[in-house]
């Protein structure tokens, strides 16, 4: 008993160095050992406007700070695609939606806005990845991933794509990507835009 006791002793001594310190308002990466863990300071869900545009901090690709509320567009459906650099399944679906976005432009009026879920580490990643792509639509980091805490699903699991029609209400969701469910998204998009 007393050796299981100083195992688990050592052991949870062992992980506070590893573990993921919480402070609200600061993300420091901790010095101790790699790999970088980050301090969460996403505000807490009762903190954050709930409804769109919210009031979340984002980043630019050229690096500058910006507020959701000033930069997503409202009065037409938008498509919110969130991802990840290092998600292979959030990269079929946005060079997907880049072959088609051209065409859908051409029969409904919306707005498409790529919002990455890195971590700071990643921040270099993200800008290349926009870069290379050339994406014909705006794309930020969500800096503290906030967004996580006030949509649905907590956006466990990327990519994930929402729908809001003009109002900015969400009317579509659509989590992960196959080959092939560019059909869907365009439903999901009709379906936003009042056109089902």
């Amino acid at each position: 008993m007393r050796k299981m006791h100083i195992l688990t002793v050592l052991l949870m001594g062992m992980s506070v160095p590893y573990g993921i310190l919480a402070q609200e308002g600061k993300e420091t990466p901790l010095t101790s050992r790699e790999p970088h863990y980050y301090i969460d300071h996403a505000r807490p869900a009762d903190k954050i406007n709930g409804i769109y545009p919210h009031d979340i901090p984002m980043r630019t690709v050229q690096g500058d700070t910006v507020v959701s509320s000033e930069v997503l567009p409202t009065g037409k459906p938008v498509i919110l695609l969130f991802w990840l650099t290092t998600c292979y399944p959030c990269r079929m679906e946005l060079e997907a939606l880049r072959k088609v976005y051209g065409s859908w432009k051409d029969s409904l009026d919306f707005e498409l806005i790529a919002i990455s879920t890195d971590f700071p580490k990643n921040y270099a990643a993200v800008e290349q990845r926009v870069s290379e792509q050339q994406w014909p639509w705006p794309a930020f980091v969500d800096l503290h991933r906030e967004f996580s805490r006030i949509l649905p699903g907590g956006l466990n699991g990327l990519p994930q794509t929402f729908f809001l029609n003009a109002q900015g209400e969400i009317t579509g969701h659509k989590r992960k990507f196959r080959p092939g469910d560019e059909a869907e998204l365009f439903r999901l998009l009709r379906q936003a835009a009042g056109r089902p």
